[in-house]
């Protein structure tokens, strides 16, 4: 039986990151944890860039033509969308997810889903570095796996 994994190696990747500025308090601590993990993976600095959008539903654009410019290995998307008294929410986070796939399928570059959808800013917060983690660190190292299991996918 053959089994692929993608290895966790980042060295020679490069990897692009769209994050938005909406909710930058969480947003901020996101690309953080996502630059920490490339870094720690191996993937270099200058391999990494990082481009600004308004908020997230602006993300899947700029996910799908970093995708599309066969220049990055994976791209990362980084948000926070907070339950608020109003539809918006489901709105934002619907459009947000099924854009930033539709950008991954489309391309065939991993496109790394690091949206944050809470009902709280306590639960965003405790997404970004607090109680539970940070997941845009899991969505950089979730970037170098997809990234390595599509180039072995592609070899094959």
């Amino acid at each position: 039986m053959r089994e692929i994994r993608g290895s966790l190696n980042g060295e020679g990747l490069r990897v692009g990151i769209v994050v938005a500025s909406f909710n930058d308090f969480i947003t901020s601590r996101l690309l953080d944890g996502a630059k920490a993990a490339l870094v720690s993976h191996g993937v270099r600095d200058e391999d990494v860039t990082v481009v600004t959008v308004p908020g997230s539903f602006e993300i899947p654009l700029v996910a799908k033509k970093l995708s599309e410019a066969g220049q990055y290995d994976a791209v990362i998307c980084l948000g926070a969308v907070i339950r608020g008294e109003t539809d918006h929410y489901h709105h934002v986070a619907g459009e947000a997810a099924k854009g930033i796939a539709n950008a991954s399928i489309s391309s065939g570059v991993p496109v790394i889903f690091g949206v944050l959808t809470t009902d709280t800013v306590e639960q965003a917060i405790n997404r970004a570095g607090g109680k539970q983690g940070n997941n845009g660190y899991s969505a950089g190292v979730a970037a170098v796996q997809m990234a390595n299991v599509v180039r072995e996918l592609d070899v094959n």
